[in-house]
């Protein structure tokens, strides 16, 4: 059953009382980085695994996502800075026990590639701040995993 979340702005990434912190270096520019995270949505599939569907709605200011095991997100773009920032909060989902959810995707220049930072930020109930705490090193290990093959993706579809 799908459920409106509490709306939250950009400083929810700081105030959040559950946030999940990983950081990863990639061979690719920012520019192609930021390209495949915010205008090519609907690739996501192809390089993180845990996504099976994503599209962008809106004409960009939104998106659905789908995870394995069915969980659905509808989510708002809140911060879409070319090259350093995309932000999404999850304004609908199936998921259990959350009431707020922020994800920040932080792109900083690291000598020709980039430093990815993604940001977790989520408030729930007790059950799911516990859930979600001993599910963080499946999230490092998706995200890291993730970021490894859209670093290769990229980099095939820029080779000569």
């Amino acid at each position: 059953m799908a459920r409106q979340l509490r709306p939250v702005g950009l400083d929810f990434v700081e105030t959040a009382p559950l946030r999940l912190v990983f950081a990863r270096e990639m061979t690719s520019p920012p520019e192609s980085v930021y390209r495949a995270l915010a205008e090519d949505v609907a690739d996501w599939p192809r390089w993180f695994t845990a996504v099976t569907a994503a599209r962008s709605t809106g004409g960009g200011s939104g998106r659905q996502i789908r995870l394995r095991g069915g969980t659905r997100f509808e989510e708002t773009v809140i911060a879409a800075e070319p090259c350093e920032v995309y932000t999404y909060r999850v304004d609908v989902t199936n998921a259990p026990g959350v009431r707020a959810l922020v994800e920040e995707w932080r792109l900083t220049p690291d000598g020709s590639g980039t430093r990815v930072q993604w940001t977790w930020a989520a408030d729930g109930t007790a059950a799911f701040r516990f859930a979600m705490g001993l599910g963080r090193a499946g999230l490092g290990r998706a995200f890291r995993d993730a970021v490894t093959r859209l670093d290769r993706r990229l980099n095939s579809t820029h080779a000569p």
